[in-house]
């Protein structure tokens, strides 16, 4: 009844984008200046707001952080910045209506009709001209849970359940678990870890959008198992909850933590988020990594990524021009 939407590889190295939220949208509206074969592997963890309410009601995967992925990977045309503008538009009233972003409703409805999340997003993908495919993390939804500990409270900690309880929970994360814990990963995700030519962590929420993906087993098995090349993206400020306090070498070393096997390629860092840079060499050449320093905030100081600056640093750092590690305005 539906035909399948088959995506052609453009120009460009093959690149797969982790994570979720706005930090995604930062890494996919980067990376989208040079290169058309983007693949985004989306966090499906969210609990609150009108995805967690779909989820809820629905039964479905939380749609908002893929429908901001495909927001940030729209064709730049008329249509495909209205079609994103209605994809991101919220209805506003007193009824149950409101809060629901059109875009989640859209998802959730092809998947209803397809009975396939990963065709359902192809197809607002087609509908948007969108420059990459997003896919999911999990084909079912996710639980994220923590082991906080709190500080002044020695080895003791307790345990947070849900996204948007972990994101905003005080303390420091000491451990992290999906529920399930073996989730099924789709194998258009897997398949495009095996074929990419770099993988993309971060940047986002370290805890709920950038590690998770760590302990989807196939995820895990593929992202060590890749011959693409690995590039963390470290966040330009200490974000609120189990990352308040932590500095830039901290959330490397928990990366390192969680997936001690796992070689990266390359760290890129804004330099006026950088608080030991000594530490920050150690710590990335402990995980095979080399530190790439570049401006990419937004020349106001408003803790935003910039498009260009961080594409910049992107294609220095895919093409090998790491020698350099000072700043580049």
């Amino acid at each position: 009844m539906y035909a399948q939407v088959v995506r052609h590889p453009g120009p460009g190295p093959a690149i797969v984008a982790l994570g979720g939220g706005h930090g995604l949208s930062a890494s996919l509206s980067a990376l989208r200046l040079f290169s058309e074969q983007l693949t985004a592997i989306v966090t499906v963890a969210d609990d609150g707001g009108s995805s967690g309410r779909l989820r809820e009601e629905m039964g479905v995967l939380p749609p908002g952080d893929l429908r901001m992925a495909l927001s940030a990977l729209c064709d730049e045309s008329d249509w495909g910045r209205l079609w994103r503008d209605v994809l991101q538009h919220r209805f506003s009233s007193d009824g149950p209506m409101d809060s629901h972003a059109v875009g989640n409703l859209l998802i959730v409805a092809l998947w209803e009709l397809l009975g396939d999340p990963v065709s359902g997003l192809d197809w607002v993908g087609r509908l948007l001209g969108a420059r990459g495919r997003v896919l999911p993390m999990a084909s079912v939804p996710l639980e994220i849970e923590a082991d906080i500990a709190l500080p002044g409270a020695g080895d003791r900690t307790r345990v947070v359940r849900g996204q948007s309880a972990v994101a905003v929970a005080e303390g420091t994360v000491a451990h992290l678990r999906l529920i399930p814990g073996d989730p099924p990963a789709p194998r258009e995700a897997v398949a495009a870890i095996d074929a990419a030519d770099w993988v993309v962590f971060g940047p986002g929420s370290w805890f709920t959008s950038v590690m998770p993906h760590l302990l989807v087993p196939e995820l895990a098995a593929a992202l060590h198992r890749t011959n693409a090349k690995r590039c963390v993206t470290l966040n330009l400020y200490p974000a609120s909850g189990p990352t308040t306090g932590m500095t830039t070498y901290q959330h490397l070393r928990a990366l390192q933590d969680h997936a001690p096997d796992l070689r990266i390629d390359v760290v890129i860092a804004d330099p006026s988020a950088i608080d030991d840079l000594d530490a920050m060499h150690r710590q990335a050449a402990a995980m095979g990594a080399q530190l790439l320093l570049r401006q990419v905030r937004v020349g106001d100081g408003t803790p935003c990524h910039d498009a260009l600056r961080l594409g910049a640093a992107y294609r220095d750092a895919f093409e090998g021009h790491l020698g350099d590690v000072g700043i580049r305005q």
